[in-house]
């Protein structure tokens, strides 16, 4: 039985007295049960008391996101070790690189982050870029680990094949050259369609909140004058 602050709860019993309860009126079941809850959904760390940590929402779409990433670049380096055929290499690399730039910009992409992007010509043939993205409400409820797994893994794939371009200019390798230079194409490609998307529901939210400041505040100024 909850007691408000400074109050007294006549029920016969003498401990419950001012908003607290003496040991004597709570049962030993019911400590038991609340020391059980606690420990169940707190875990402690030097005597500091922290919530437990998040999982993955979505670990299938986590494990094809980075499966495809890996198994491009993993590809690209042990060719160069143990296969003679160019054509091989540039075909398997770029078609797992190819796959990867699928996932992302339509699976994963929109699963881990709530954000969805594609290029379309209009009439004029012009270029024009399109966004989608989910709601305020439901990307205020996305998972954290996935975003981060989804964020970090675009840019580190990146990164990678930025790297293998510098040193295949350096060997004057320009047949490898290609290749790297197709992959990092399509990651850069995801990289730009997704950063510029993020910035436009950052945008939207950043409206969303100022018209729902504005329309609270303006039904307030209502209802104070309609008192009046």
């Amino acid at each position: 039985m909850r007691v408000p602050n400074g109050g007294v709860a006549d029920n016969g019993d003498d401990n419950v007295v001012g908003g607290r309860v003496g040991m004597a009126a709570v049962p030993e079941a019911v400590l038991a049960t609340t020391t059980m809850e606690v420990s169940s959904d707190c875990t402690s760390t030097n005597g500091w008391w922290r919530p437990p940590g998040e999982n993955y929402a979505h670990p299938q779409i986590c494990f094809f996101h980075v499966l495809f990433k890996g198994a491009a670049l993993a590809f690209y380096i042990l060719s160069a070790l143990f296969i003679d055929n160019f054509v091989i290499i540039f075909v398997v690399t770029v078609l797992l690189a190819a796959l990867d730039f699928w996932v992302v910009k339509n699976v994963s992409g929109r699963i881990l982050v709530g954000l969805r992007w594609w290029n379309e010509i209009n009439e004029d043939g012009e270029s024009v870029w399109k966004y989608e993205c989910l709601d305020q409400e439901s990307l205020s409820r996305m998972n954290k680990k996935d975003s981060w797994l989804f964020w970090w893994t675009l840019y580190l794939t990146a990164v990678a094949w930025i790297f293998f371009a510098i040193f295949s200019l350096i060997r004057f390798q320009a047949d490898y050259l290609l290749v790297v230079g197709v992959c990092l194409t399509l990651s850069i490609a995801n990289i730009v369609g997704f950063t510029r998307c993020r910035k436009d529901a950052k945008k939207q939210l950043q409206q969303f909140a100022s018209q729902t400041i504005a329309s609270r505040f303006t039904s307030t100024i209502q209802s104070a004058f309609s008192a009046v």
